[in-house]
């Protein structure tokens, strides 16, 4: 194969990658863009804090779903596979403290779309993942990369939103923790970790 050919080869795989990073980022951010803009015209008072506080716990339902379609789709090796399960274990204890907190607040926290037992294309189907394009175990770790760094940038938004200092001080921390998930998911694809020296910098 010769130089040009290669690099029509690079050309196609950055596209290729480039758009399944996308469709995980697109994931979340049908949960995350209209939240986030409605959050900046709403007062900051308790019932805010309850609506953001929803806000994320759905976002954790999602990246629960989507990890498990990772899980289910059989293209991880064990060492990878057992990464992504650690991770989805990440987000349901996410999801459990934002649960608790709403509830301690008199709120109610919403439920999954569907239950996580469901059959793994009713998942996809329900939460708009492109199952059709996950084919190799490098397609997945880009979708899920795409998941990670979506919810990293909408901790990232609802932080300076919260009237409680305790909860955004929360969301921060559960910030940091997407963008290590980003990171390693980057690592395990060969490319560098940390692509810019801010979250709402990286690339989407």
């Amino acid at each position: 194969m010769n130089e040009t050919e290669n690099n029509a080869l690079d050309r196609r795989d950055f596209f290729r990658k480039s758009v399944l990073f996308g469709l995980g980022l697109a994931a979340v951010s049908t949960l995350s863009m209209p939240a986030l803009a409605g959050a900046a015209t709403l007062p900051k008072d308790p019932k805010h804090d309850l609506y953001l506080l929803n806000f994320a716990l759905n976002a954790e339902h999602q990246a629960i779903a989507a990890y498990q379609v990772v899980a289910e789709s059989k293209l991880l090796d064990p060492a990878l596979l057992k990464v992504a399960l650690s991770f989805q274990a990440d987000h349901k204890a996410h999801a459990a403290i934002h649960a608790k907190t709403i509830k301690k607040l008199g709120g109610t926290p919403v439920a999954p779309k569907v239950p996580l037992s469901s059959p793994m294309p009713e998942l996809a189907k329900t939460w708009g993942f492109p199952l059709d394009k996950l084919k190799t175990q490098n397609d997945v770790l880009h979708f899920a990369a795409g998941l990670e760094v979506g919810a990293a940038k909408g901790y990232l938004g609802t932080v300076p939103q919260f009237s409680n200092p305790e909860l955004a001080h929360a969301a921060a921390n559960i910030e940091g923790d997407e963008a290590m998930h980003f990171a390693v998911l980057r690592s395990a694809l060969g490319e560098f970790p940390v692509p810019a020296a801010f979250i709402s910098a990286m690339p989407s």
